[in-house]
């Protein structure tokens, strides 16, 4: 058998979540913070502050920058693990859905892809479930490097997609 550095549970924790997390209801006056901070010192576009002027717009009405996080302070509920772990540990993934990780030293960010659905409002509660999508192997200059892909989908109150994120994590 070739070498490899996923094991049976590795590969039987695919699509196992890590994690579930609900934001407070979006409001009018987060999407307008997140707004002058992220433009700033320009102006935001107006459809990100002006409830009748967003209202006339294609969007029709006020709706969040997509890099809004409606995270970024406090979550309402927040489901998961049991575990204390440290961001920098490399053998979080695995950790986290309770199973032995492959004991990799280092690690580093391979990068992510983000998919937008439809546009956060105010009133709207964000669930985020966080989970393992996918392991894959290659072998590089120091190795056998382990990619491993997480997925965030980011769901409103009518389940309709807001945001999916795919995020790379390579270890060596």
């Amino acid at each position: 058998m070739p070498d490899t550095k996923i094991s049976a549970a590795m590969h039987a924790a695919v699509g196992g979540e890590m994690g579930r997390r609900v934001s407070y209801p979006v409001s009018e006056s987060d999407i307008r913070r997140w707004a002058l901070a992220v433009y700033y010192p320009e102006l935001p576009p107006h459809e990100f502050l002006d409830a009748d002027y967003a209202a006339k717009t294609r969007t029709g009405g006020l709706v969040a920058p997509q890099e809004f996080n409606p995270f970024a302070w406090l979550v309402a509920e927040h489901d998961g693990p049991d575990v204390d772990v440290d961001n920098n540990n490399p053998d979080r993934t695995e950790l986290l859905l309770g199973i032995e990780g492959p004991g990799l030293q280092f690690m580093l960010n391979g990068g992510l892809d983000v998919e937008y659905g439809v546009p956060m409002r105010p009133g709207d509660l964000i669930t985020s479930a966080l989970t393992l999508a996918e392991y894959r192997e290659r072998e590089g200059r120091l190795g056998l490097m382990l990619f491993t892909i997480s997925e965030d989908t980011w769901t409103n109150q009518n389940e309709e997609l807001v945001k999916r994120t795919r995020t790379t994590l390579i270890r060596y």
